[in-house]
């Protein structure tokens, strides 16, 4: 059944996410495009799960992730998610949501008021591009601090963590890239995500030069390798995060039953790769919800 949305839930959302950081290294922290994903998620093991701005640009609106949602977009999501799953929700705000330190402490007090356990933030400008893309833009380095301190002081649950991205290892370089995070850090931030790193040695040098947890993106298809957990963990990183892995392959699922439809005029092709009917029950708790329907409410049913 879904937990309650109140305060109290709430926040212990967000003290889960700092346990369970520190009891798991490197925590791994896996992308649900929606809240049956999250369901599946938490039923898999993880501790954490994460709410890719990218994905909810093509998932939910079936657009790039060019800087095109907005704040209200994600919201929907979040809210979605925290209502029925349990583990701790990062969510990716992109640049903020808005050009001013007024729109990244909105995004903040809204993020936390709809359950959310952390945000990532980025320093790209406004019109932004995928953080595996070329041509990527940042903005300069005080106003990626501005957005820190933004977020740091919006931040009335002092469990809400604040993750800060930099996008300038591409087009600026390490020494930039170090820069920004460690700026950051002093503004406040708990997290440091350098982007498209290229390989491990490059996350050891973030990790031994920061004095901040260490975020590792291991997207799929980008400028990043598919490095393990325990390689990971040798580096000494402290969150590995999948931001799109299920959402990649649900999307190819889904073109490969369309089109064998479309083909054979029938699924029966598909069966053996399709969750059952009883499968999605269980992920979804039907049977407590009919079951507490039938205690509470035998009385609206007709005679």
């Amino acid at each position: 059944m879904p937990h309650s949305r109140g305060c109290q839930s709430r926040c212990l959302h967000r003290r889960r996410y700092r346990c369970r950081r520190s009891s798991e290294q490197p925590l791994q922290v896996v992308g649900a495009i929606n809240a049956n994903h999250a369901l599946l998620a938490q039923q898999a093991g993880f501790k954490a799960i994460y709410l890719s701005g990218g994905g909810v640009a093509a998932g939910s609106l079936g657009v790039p992730d060019l800087g095109i949602l907005g704040l209200d977009d994600v919201l929907t999501d979040v809210r979605r998610i925290t209502a029925v799953c349990r583990l701790p929700l990062i969510v990716d705000v992109d640049t903020g949501f808005g050009a001013s330190a007024f729109n990244v402490a909105r995004t903040t007090r809204s993020l936390i008021a709809a359950g959310a356990a952390g945000l990532q933030i980025e320093d790209q400008a406004g019109a932004k591009r995928c953080g595996h893309r070329p041509n990527k833009e940042v903005v300069t380095l005080p106003e990626m601090v501005d957005r820190i301190k933004a977020a740091v002081d919006a931040r009335v649950d002092p469990n809400f963590v604040i993750i800060a991205r930099t996008d300038a290892l591409a087009s600026e370089g390490r020494q930039s890239a170090l820069d920004r995070l460690a700026a950051c850090i002093e503004a406040g931030a708990d997290v440091a995500f350098p982007e498209a790193v290229r390989d491990l040695e490059g996350f050891r040098d973030f990790a031994r030069a920061l004095p901040a947890p260490i975020l590792a993106n291991i997207t799929e298809f980008g400028q990043t390798p598919m490095l393990t957990l325990h390689e990971l963990a040798s580096a000494h990183i402290a969150m590995a995060l999948y931001p799109l892995s299920a959402f990649r392959a649900m999307n190819r699922a889904a073109q490969r039953t369309y089109e064998a439809i479309r083909r054979d005029g029938t699924q029966r092709a598909m069966l053996d790769q399709m969750q059952t009917r009883m499968e999605l029950y269980d992920s979804i708790g039907y049977f407590a919800y009919e079951q507490r329907l039938d205690a509470l409410y035998a009385n609206d049913k007709p005679a």
